[in-house]
């Protein structure tokens, strides 16, 4: 009984794995990362490489500018000034700023026009709004991107802050990684690994997990799935703030341009975290916090331009897209 609650207690989640290739007419890429607006992490890796590109080095230190908006009224976001400004150039993304989706009042504007609002039931009532009740049991400082001399002028009397994405760049020498094949996206015994396995393995290198399983490591026993192969060098980026979609397809262009030169490596990764507490994650579908509030997604590319697309959410959300 005890292993059941335990079991009960562990955030659950969906998976959703499939695969094509970035030159078929019905490849879904572009719409996928179009529609999953309020992105907090992108981070990619490359094995076999020790110095990155100045191509993909400019594209990751040009990420640009977000902004943080405090004390601003919410009714600032229906005036016809601001709808013309921004909305109607369909260029301006908002998220409200330190607050808890399954506690506090929550807005976020989309880039479609759409302002979501995720109430209070007090709040739902003084509004007199019409909408419909959470699944998920004032005056806020708010995220902005949109373009930089227009925003700035706009919300001059707010208190404005430009805010500059946080860019880590690493390289980890002899790292143990998956075998993967392109067309095996459920892994082929001792030939090759799945999908979700490769997803388990970038977490744990992104998190700086020990690979290795030794006897005497009580923080983690997870090692790398098999089978595997040692990359003398494996190059990792990660880019942390409020990042558009318009710069993750920048990033996904360059870097499945990173094949049209032979290269050592076989694949590459992009993985994009979205915000815990943005109350939508693709389109308009709700997203809750719950046990985890996770919804991302992360691209294998590999060298015939074939890729998997992993796309995961809490049990509780709609299922990906």
């Amino acid at each position: 009984m005890a292993t059941l609650r335990r079991l009960r207690e562990v955030p659950r989640h969906l998976l959703v794995c499939e695969k094509s290739n970035f030159g078929h007419d019905k490849s879904r890429h572009r719409h996928l990362v179009e529609t999953h607006y309020h992105n907090y992490r992108v981070s990619f890796l490359i094995p076999e490489c020790g110095i990155l590109s100045k191509e993909l080095k400019n594209l990751v230190m040009e990420t640009g500018p977000y902004y943080f908006v405090k004390n601003l009224p919410l009714h600032e976001l229906i005036t016809h000034e601001f709808i013309n400004t921004f909305v109607k150039k369909g260029s301006c993304y908002a998220l409200t700023y330190n607050t808890n989706i399954d506690e506090d009042n929550t807005v976020a504007l989309l880039p479609n026009g759409k302002l979501i609002l995720s109430l209070d039931k007090d709040t739902y009532e003084e509004t007199g709004l019409q909408g419909r009740p959470s699944q998920y049991s004032g005056r806020k400082v708010m995220k902005f991107s949109a373009e930089e001399s227009t925003m700035r002028s706009y919300f001059s009397s707010y208190g404005i802050q430009e805010r500059q994405p946080r860019v880590s760049l690493s390289t980890a020498s002899e790292l143990q990684c998956p075998v993967l094949r392109s067309g095996e996206l459920g892994g082929a015994p001792g030939a090759a690994c799945s999908a979700p396995e490769l997803l388990d393995w970038l977490g744990a290198v992104f998190s700086n997990a020990q690979l290795t399983n030794e006897p005497n490591n009580f923080i983690s026993t997870y090692c790398c799935p098999q089978p595997s192969t040692v990359v003398a060098k494996a190059y990792l980026c990660a880019i942390t703030g409020f990042i558009v979609p318009e710069k993750i397809h920048l990033l996904l262009e360059q870097l499945c341009r990173y094949f049209d030169e032979p290269k050592l490596a076989p694949w590459v990764t992009l993985s994009v975290q979205g915000f815990a507490d943005s109350p939508v994650s693709w389109r308009e579908n709700e997203h809750g916090f719950r046990k985890g509030g996770e919804h991302l997604y992360n691209f294998v590319i590999f060298n015939n331009q074939d890729y998997w697309l992993q796309m995961a959410v809490g049990a509780n959300d709609d299922c990906p897209p």
